[in-house]
């Protein structure tokens, strides 16, 4: 495979920013973790250098997909039909260096889910069971009330010892809605051990947080997290990211093999 040059730079296309805004995605992880770095302004070789475990190759891969099929373009080659990903993500800066401090001081949003791999069709009676891991109770209570609308079960937990608690309990949750920041744990850290629990790694986790940078977003899908949403968030979105993730009806086919 031909070395993607490491002095060009990219920036999303309309449908590149629809896929990190519309509450669903069939993009792989790897294809979501270049993405989400891609801002119009980094080169390729800054994008290699904060790709984390992601090596060259594996990055250029992603790139020269998201090339063929239409989500990114050279930025050279962006026209005022395409959305800029530093406008999109809220900031706007002039060096690569400026960046990382501009979106840590101000974060970006984003709101993507992936889809499952197959459809899932509930039997009769059979009800979807989501634990919403979030320290604010009047949103967690908000999720709940809608999630209960939609013919779905809850389960709250706000911090470490109710996480332990709900995850104890049976049956186990379908899906696991995780905040980042929990009074007395990292919800990084709950995502890292969640997947190297036997009984429950292979519970979709959708990642949501107040503020969130591309370094951020990037760690949440190398510990394996099916989404990432920022607040404010519409309920309706929740529902589609859950629904997508569990390949329900509602939430988009299911990720193409």
């Amino acid at each position: 495979m031909k070395r993607v040059d490491a002095d060009v730079v990219y920036a999303l296309t309309e449908r590149g920013s629809a896929e990190l805004s519309s509450g669903r995605t069939a993009l792989s992880s790897t294809e979501l973790s270049v993405l989400v770095l891609l801002d119009g302004k980094s080169t390729v070789g800054q994008i290699r250098a904060r790709a984390g475990a992601l090596t060259v190759e594996v990055v250029d891969k992603a790139l020269e997909r998201l090339l063929r099929s239409g989500h990114i373009l050279p930025a050279v080659d962006v026209t005022s039909d395409h959305i800029d990903a530093g406008n999109f993500f809220s900031a706007s800066v002039s060096e690569a260096d400026a960046a990382a401090a501009t979106l840590k001081a101000n974060g970006f949003f984003v709101k993507f889910a992936q889809r499952a791999a197959q459809s899932r069709k509930l039997a009769a009676g059979q009800k979807i069971l989501a634990l919403v891991v979030e320290d604010d109770p009047q949103l967690a209570k908000l999720v709940r009330t809608y999630f209960q609308m939609d013919g779905m079960e809850t389960r709250l937990a706000g911090n470490r010892e109710e996480i332990n608690a709900c995850l104890r309990q049976l049956p186990k949750p379908d899906v696991i809605l995780l905040d980042v920041v929990l009074p007395d744990v990292d919800g990084f850290d709950v995502l890292a051990r969640l997947r190297q629990h036997e009984a429950v790694k292979d519970i979709p986790v959708i990642m949501m947080t107040a503020k969130a940078t591309r370094e951020a977003v990037l760690k949440g899908l190398e510990r394996g997290a099916a989404g990432y949403l920022t607040k404010p968030f519409h309920i309706d979105t929740l529902l589609t990211a859950v629904k997508t993730v569990l390949g329900l009806a509602g939430g988009g086919p299911p990720k193409p093999k």
